[in-house]
């Protein structure tokens, strides 16, 4: 049996806050809202508030300190993704797009060598922006994993 399905989220810059809560009362799932500075969130019992501070990485440390093999991780940090896949946790970006054990190191490799770029004075351009279907296909990730979840949790 593993860990009881909860949703962690990277909440500061996550666009899908509202798609989480829907989902997370129709699973009846709890989630907790990491963020840096305080942010609005629903008065319902499945969630949860964590202001960590302005400290860096303080969201990540707490995040990645309580994922486990019961947690959805949701958050577009690919160093704190790695850091979630590691502690068994399943990953999933804002846009829908799983991180995995398989395509993690790729994730990581590939900003590395964007920082680099940017370090040098690259121009290049930033994530491209956020659309229906991104929110359509984090919903179907989110849903998908959670029921995953609910029945390894089951056995």
């Amino acid at each position: 049996m593993t860990d009881a399905p909860h949703i962690l989220v990277d909440a500061d810059a996550c666009p899908v806050k509202e798609e989480i809560y829907r989902v997370a009362y129709r699973m009846e799932v709890p989630v907790t809202i990491v963020s840096n500075s305080h942010l609005r969130v629903p008065d319902h019992p499945l969630i949860t508030r964590e202001v960590v501070g302005d400290g860096f990485d303080a969201a990540d440390d707490w995040i990645a300190e309580r994922a486990n093999p019961g947690s959805v991780v949701i958050t577009a940090d690919i160093l704190l993704a790695d850091r979630c896949i590691k502690a068994g946790a399943a990953v999933i970006a804002p846009n829908g797009k799983p991180f995995t054990a398989n395509s993690i190191g790729a994730a990581v490799a590939t900003r590395a060598i964007m920082a680099d770029l940017r370090a040098g004075g690259d121009a290049i351009g930033g994530p491209p922006p956020f659309t229906k279907a991104d929110r359509s296909r984090f919903l179907s990730a989110l849903d998908q994993i959670l029921v995953k979840l609910g029945r390894n949790a089951k056995r």
